[in-house]
């Protein structure tokens, strides 16, 4: 965190032992520890919180480039699929029709045939 070395760190207990004493140093060497610890997680714990709303805006960005991409891949495949569909349909109903059509002749030519194969019955 900071970048103090062996030899500031020593001249800074000398003083501390100076200034506060031998007999109260440990009790506030202590009460500085606890207090840099609680900072520490303090910081760790903001760093956390940031890392955490960075990775949820990431995933949402990669969640709305998904969905967009599933939407254009539905727009595709739909517009394949009214494209294969009308390339069958239309000949379909035209032999439909044509079936039809030759269906119809057929049995106009069998009651044709049905009427002139059978003998007039006289009136009584």
């Amino acid at each position: 965190m900071f970048d103090i070395g062996f030899s500031e760190l020593l001249v800074i207990g000398v003083v501390a032992l100076v200034v506060i004493g031998p007999e109260r140093l440990p009790k506030v060497a202590r009460t500085l520890g606890h207090l840099l610890g609680r900072a520490q997680r303090y910081v760790n714990d903001v760093k956390a919180d940031i890392n955490r709303e960075m990775q949820l805006d990431e995933l949402k960005k990669l969640q709305s480039q998904v969905a967009e991409s599933a939407r254009t891949l539905e727009d595709s495949v739909r517009q394949e699929y009214e494209t294969a569909r009308s390339a069958v349909e239309a000949p379909a109903q035209e032999a439909v029709a044509e079936l039809n059509n030759a269906t119809n002749q057929l049995a106009a030519e069998a009651e044709q045939l049905k009427t002139a194969a059978t003998p007039d019955k006289p009136a009584v």
